[in-house]
């Protein structure tokens, strides 16, 4: 399970990428956007999603900051929107299950 709170104030991006993505989570959604970011035809569990977005956006990141041919401001975007989207999503809760 993911820590919203702690993986949100340690991820160090400029402010106009978070503003932007912040404004983009009005049109967010959940199943079309991450089928399409992720390239999946099934929509993927919150925590799924969340570990493939941070790895994807990561990656985008060290484009940015490289300066890489490839890198699209965009597509960040939408991924940091996605990314947000999912850390609003309430965690599931645990089901416990007796023996018996």
């Amino acid at each position: 399970m993911f820590e919203s709170h702690e993986i949100l104030s340690n991820l160090r991006r400029p402010k106009i990428l978070i503003s932007a993505a912040r404004l983009g989570l009005a049109q967010y959604r959940r199943d079309s956007d991450l089928r399409y970011i992720t390239g999946t035809s099934r929509t993927p569990t919150r925590d799924l999603a969340i570990e493939t977005l941070l790895r994807r956006e990561a990656l985008m990141e060290t484009d940015r900051k490289e300066g890489a041919a490839g890198y699209s401001i965009q597509k960040h975007i939408r991924v940091l929107t996605a990314l947000l989207g999912e850390f609003r999503l309430p965690v599931p809760k645990l089901r416990i299950v007796k023996p018996g």
